[in-house]
């Protein structure tokens, strides 16, 4: 078993994961801050200001009126929090967006790279350098 630990993880795929992982992380964190920081504050000025993270319904329990969501689990209440799921679906959305956008541009410029590649390759090849040195040679002995 041990041996087939060891075939596993020196498998290039392997490594390949980890690097996308820890790039995935990195780019995760990017993500979350362009949402929080730069479009959730649209969205709330397109709905008046209304912070949908805050909205829930009790369940069971007492909470005072206009109490926040984190105030009224501390007060042990039961509480649907219908608001932070909704924020949650529109930060997946937005990150959907964001990703799809960015696997669009590295497409086309994986696209035009290979196309360029194509134009290199169907070029025509001049002479060799050793086909030159035959025809200077060739010419010297004439």
């Amino acid at each position: 078993m041990l041996k087939e630990f060891k075939d596993f993880i020196a498998k290039g795929n392997v490594m390949d994961m980890a690097v996308g992982i820890i790039i995935g992380a990195a780019f995760t964190a990017i993500v979350k801050s362009m949402v929080d920081d730069l479009i959730n504050p649209f969205i709330g000025l397109f709905t008046g200001g209304v912070d949908f993270t805050n909205k829930y319904a009790v369940l069971a329990g007492d909470v005072a009126a206009g109490a926040s969501l984190e105030a009224a689990r501390e007060a042990g209440a039961s509480v649907f929090a219908y608001g932070a799921f909704i924020m949650a679906v529109i930060n997946f959305l937005i990150i959907a967006w964001v990703v799809f956008m960015l696997v669009k541009m590295v497409n086309k410029a994986k696209e035009a790279a290979e196309k360029e590649q194509e134009a290199v390759e169907e070029a025509p090849a001049g002479p060799s350098e050793l086909d030159l040195l035959t025809e200077i040679r060739d010419a010297l002995k004439k």
